[in-house]
Order: C-alpha cells, then structure tokens, then sequence
C-alpha cells in the first residue's frame, strides 16, 4: 500500500494505492487518526484501491465515528469498482 496526502483548504486528502488489508491498514490509522484529532476534514481517494477486505471497512467505520465525536469529517471519494463491491456488500449486513 502506498498513500499520499495532500492538504486544501483546511480539506487533508489521503489518496491510497494499492491493497487494503489487515496488514497495511494499522499505517494508513496512524495517518488518518491525528488529522481527525486535529479537527481536519480527511477525504479518502479510493481510485487506485486494488482490494479491501474487512479491515478496511472498519477503518472506514472508525474513521467516521471519530470525526463525528471530533466534529469533523471523513468522505470516501472516487471508489474504485472492486472497493465499491465491498461497500455494496457490507452495507446488506449494516
């Protein structure tokens, strides 16, 4: 997994690349996390996202329940198509 990040207008844009798995997404937590703490708004660019297993589901669902006690927010943006079959199938057991 590779990320790169880039902040505009007080907007910190993560984009990922790659695999997310339980192996990678401890890393991509300790980038997200202290933006959230920090009260940014974090977007999450999904485009080049190969593979997500569960892992990155709750990230995604940390991620959120963070900002929201922080009064932040966290947005997923450009899903690729594979990350997306892994959203639309999560949602049917949410």
């Amino acid at each position: 997994m590779k990320y790169k990040l880039s902040e505009e207008n007080n907007i910190n844009t993560i984009y990922l690349n790659g695999e997310i798995d339980m192996e990678v997404v401890d890393g991509i937590r300790a980038v997200i996390f202290p933006l959230i703490d920090n009260k940014k708004e974090v977007h999450i660019n999904m485009k080049d996202v190969q593979y997500m297993d569960s892992s990155g589901i709750s990230l995604i669902i940390e991620s959120r329940k963070r900002a929201k006690e922080n009064n932040s927010k966290v947005e997923l943006k450009d899903i690729s198509k594979p990350v997306e079959k892994v959203l639309t199938m999560a949602k049917k057991f949410l």
